[in-house]
């Protein structure tokens, strides 16, 4: 078996540099990958946290612990607007990816998801810093989504009765 070589800490910077092209060549897998040596060398690295997380999110459609490892690696980010916001940006794409999906059961899904990246970026909203509108700008892109499909907004959540097993 192969072994993985380390990243010296001066090539963390051009690293990262290539992680966020490889995002932009929709090639997340290789921004991952670039994003786990940065972590290797600094494991608290908030950039290559938040392009991580990112990467790890653009695959949701493709791997299934990608949505799971995605929250973890914005619930590592040291500020709370940054994990308020990530972990948002997770749950929308998760949510819109089921929805690309359909089938059985989707609608309440899709719905209840929309809704938590909601309750993220909104929460994102009330302690963001001075100029940084970007939960806002999420939070409009999922109302827009909400807009071209309104199956999602009329979804009541019943779930039940509890069952009373012994």
């Amino acid at each position: 078996m192969h072994e993985l070589k380390p990243l010296s800490p001066e090539a963390v910077d051009g690293a990262l540099a290539k992680a966020e092209r490889y995002r932009l060549l929709n090639e997340p897998a290789e921004a991952e990958s670039i994003c786990l040596d940065v972590l290797e060398v600094d494991p608290g690295h908030q950039a290559a946290l938040k392009i991580l997380s990112l990467a790890l999110s653009d695959q949701i459609t493709r791997e299934r612990e990608a949505f799971q490892e995605a929250l973890s690696a914005a619930a590592r980010l040291d500020d709370e607007y940054d994990r308020l916001y990530f972990t948002g940006i997770a749950w929308e794409r998760r949510a819109k990816a089921r929805h690309e999906e359909g089938g059985h059961g989707a609608s309440e899904v899709v719905s209840d998801w929309i809704s938590r990246a909601m309750d993220s970026f909104a929460r994102a909203e009330a302690v963001r810093p001075t100029g940084n509108d970007d939960a806002l700008l999420r939070w409009n892109t999922c109302v827009r989504f909400l807009q071209r499909h309104p199956r999602y907004t009329e979804v009541e959540q019943d779930w039940g009765e509890p069952l009373m097993l012994e």
